[in-house]
């Protein structure tokens, strides 16, 4: 039999639905972020990085950079194995202190990658709890979907951020049943925020469990970089927070906090815990570097959301279709796959401006977009290139524009 015939069919068919991926090869420059080395097929070339999740540049950050060396000169570089073979190196048992301080949590727990620490976190929480209903919102990030599936209990799915749908839900399940309500502070596709107070609000009233993704807002909002749940003041309402260290705090890595029992059930059974090797010594004394950082530095958090405010009025001003957010994330409207995937492509090949496409499976058919990420190293020369580059390929590619605001003309 001829195996190989399944694999080319699947990829033709992604080929045939225009969601076929390409990577760019990039070569980041520490100290030089947002600029970067494409190695393109005709050689190397300079380019600006505009989708990146580091959001905040703390990837080159000479206190990161430098915690990494020192600690991998000192210890080594891997971890050894499992932490149930190898024990727990010191560093990561840092990490997950400080963690768990960050969200004022008594504990936190570490995993490979944020995917992992949702996939095993809500699917080991949820078989723990005897009959458990699981309340997920319908936008939940995949590795969420993934976690309610693998929980093997009953689901059910409430409307986005609708807190009538999840109400009625909650009165359905009726008081005595254990449920589980998941969800994330920002959603990184639309930018928007969950209302956490109303969801914790409900959680109260109707007996349920919270678990909240704070992936693509730890770091950057809150006084500490606690997330949306410290800036709203809710941190202390939410059963279990989940975030990642590979976002804006520029290293590698996943994790939850919450109470001591719900963390140690969770660390004793937990496949994707148990069987997985460890984040090296040196990710978790990065990781602790930047958060240890962003707790007491505010620069980054108030430069970002400057420059991510300034990209959304120029990008408006020339009449972009600018989707609504109400945080760091810059939708940019296409509506369709082929269109997106060349609008990336001569940016990159004619611009040097690195934007990734975001097609479907990432977002809704039709809802095709370009997302657009500020840092706090991009300057007002490089967000005016970037207003130029786009209105160029959008005139090119025939893409409407909204009306220019008045301000613009």
């Amino acid at each position: 039999m001829d195996y190989s015939k399944f694999f080319s069919a699947a990829l033709n068919r992604l080929h045939d639905e225009r969601r076929y991926r390409v990577f760019a090869d990039l070569e980041r420059i520490a100290g030089r972020f947002p600029h970067a080395v494409w190695h393109s097929p005709k050689g190397q070339r300079n380019v600006v990085i505009w989708c990146s999740n580091d959001y905040l540049g703390m990837g080159q950050h000479p206190k990161v950079v430098g915690a990494m060396v020192e600690t991998a000169t000192r210890v080594g570089t891997g971890a050894g194995g499992t932490r149930n073979i190898a024990g727990t190196h010191h560093p990561l048992v840092q990490l997950e202190a400080e963690l768990a301080d960050l969200h004022d949590k008594e504990a936190s727990l570490l995993f490979t990658s944020g995917y992992v620490s949702n996939q095993t976190g809500i699917a080991t929480i949820a078989k723990l709890i005897p009959n458990c209903l699981i309340l997920s919102d319908a936008l939940n990030h995949n590795s969420m979907i993934e976690g309610v599936r693998q929980a093997g209990c009953d689901r059910q799915i409430f409307r986005h951020s609708d807190m009538a749908h999840l109400e009625e839900l909650l009165i359905a399940a009726g008081p005595d049943r254990p449920k589980l309500i998941a969800c994330e502070s920002l959603y990184s596709m639309d930018g928007d925020i969950a209302p956490l107070a109303s969801i914790c609000d409900l959680a109260e009233k109707y007996g349920a469990m919270t678990y909240v993704d704070e992936v693509h807002a730890v770091g950057m909002y809150g006084p500490r970089g606690g997330g949306i749940a410290e800036r709203d003041g809710v941190m202390h309402r939410i059963d279990v927070l989940e975030g990642t260290l590979a976002k804006a705090f520029g290293c590698l890595g996943g994790y939850i906090a919450g109470k001591a029992d719900i963390i140690d059930a969770v660390r004793s059974y937990a496949p994707g815990f148990i069987f997985t090797t460890a984040l090296p010594p040196a990710i978790c004394s990065a990781a602790t570097a930047a958060i240890r950082h962003l707790k007491t530095s505010a620069w980054e958090r108030e430069r970002h959301q400057d420059r991510a405010a300034r990209v959304k009025a120029i990008l408006n001003a020339a009449g972009l279709p600018v989707m609504s957010s109400e945080t760091h994330i810059v939708p940019l409207f296409v509506g369709d796959p082929e269109n997106c995937k060349k609008a990336s492509d001569i940016l990159l090949e004619e611009h040097g401006i690195y934007i990734q496409p975001i097609n479907y499976p990432t977002v809704a058919k039709g809802t095709e977009r370009l997302r657009i990420t500020p840092s706090p190293y991009h300057d007002d020369g490089l967000i005016d290139h970037l207003a130029e580059a786009l209105l160029q390929v959008w005139e090119r590619l025939g893409l409407p524009l909204k009306r220019k605001s008045l301000a613009a003309e």
